[in-house]
């Protein structure tokens, strides 16, 4: 894992911070002069900021390259452009926009991807590594280690090799087999596809989970296991598959895939769903789930979409 001295630390969060105000709309004319002030004052300034920018346009989708191009020259004119633009991009409230801070670590991740990105790579020892939405892991091939650091990864090993999988909450060893890691409220949802996986929380006994099973990963301990929610994994191939489903979790799911605000009415949830529903088009999900459920959609941004029953006209 990357480290880095507590003067590049203090830089990055305070990028961080700017950021975050100059998001919100709220800025004022006095806070972009501070910002400028700060950004010229040290040379690792400007380079915090400057990975701040980069990264909340990879992480959050939102249009960077404006608010970099109105900053680097911060005339009064392009001042209010910024604000402008900000204010028609948002888009995002600015409580969403907190909730998306990134821990540092992923920053500097070797692998990341933004929300609604998933990637995928074939190391040079054989090894392939799947970076679901909004996910950060960091590798060490010399050390026969992947750390997750958010989100959710898949790994297939060859035959001959094994390797550490570090979370949070503890490790799991994983010898010539296949795994999906997810990290959620306080645990890791740890899947084993093929071979076997041994789970070993940060206390507590060891578990070796087998093909076809999961479990929970926690400090203390390890879950029960059950078998695999199948539906879960299809982000692997880009579509959920829905058998009979609420739709609640159709929907929770979704909503890692979108940047921006979803959210629906309650009594939606109970609808039941089937169907295949593929991840790098969910306006279109949306559309589908609108022609063939009593429901409906109403955008008010690209990024602020809500979910209603459908009105009953006589």
């Amino acid at each position: 894992m990357t480290t880095h001295s507590p003067e590049i630390r203090e830089a990055l969060r305070a990028a961080a911070r700017w950021l975050a105000l100059v998001d919100s709309g709220g800025a004022s004319a006095g806070d972009l002069q501070r910002l400028e002030q700060w950004r010229t004052s040290s040379t690792l300034h400007e380079h915090a900021w400057q990975k701040a920018l980069l990264l909340r346009q990879r992480f959050s989708a939102l249009p960077g390259a404006v608010a970099m191009a109105t900053l680097d020259r911060p005339d009064a004119g392009r001042r209010a452009l910024l604000k402008q633009a900000l204010g028609v991009a948002a888009l995002l409230p600015a409580a969403w926009l907190a909730s998306r801070e990134l821990p540092l670590e992923a920053w500097t991740a070797d692998m990341h991807t933004a929300v609604g990105e998933r990637r995928q790579v074939l190391l040079s020892d054989g090894t392939f590594v799947q970076l679901n939405t909004d996910s950060a892991a960091d590798i060490d091939l010399g050390a026969r280690r992947l750390t997750l650091l958010r989100g959710e990864v898949a790994v297939r090993l060859p035959g001959h090799l094994t390797l550490t999988l570090q979370v949070p909450y503890g490790q799991v060893a994983l010898d010539a087999g296949e795994v999906c890691l997810r990290l959620v409220d306080q645990a890791c949802r740890v899947s084993v596809l093929k071979g076997t996986a041994n789970l070993q929380p940060r206390q507590g006994p060891a578990l070796l989970l087998q093909a076809g099973q999961q479990a929970s990963l926690q400090v203390a301990g390890v879950g029960p296991v059950t078998g695999l929610d199948a539906w879960l994994l299809g982000w692997r191939e880009g579509v959920l598959r829905l058998e009979d489903r609420p739709l609640g979790e159709l929907l929770h799911e979704l909503r890692r895939y979108r940047p921006g605000v979803l959210r629906w009415a309650p009594e939606l949830e109970a609808l039941r769903v089937t169907g295949t529903f593929r991840l790098d088009d969910t306006d279109r999900v949306l559309a589908l789930l609108a022609a063939s459920l009593p429901l409906q959609v109403h955008t008010r941004t690209r990024y602020w979409v809500s979910l209603a029953a459908r009105e009953n006209r006589a």
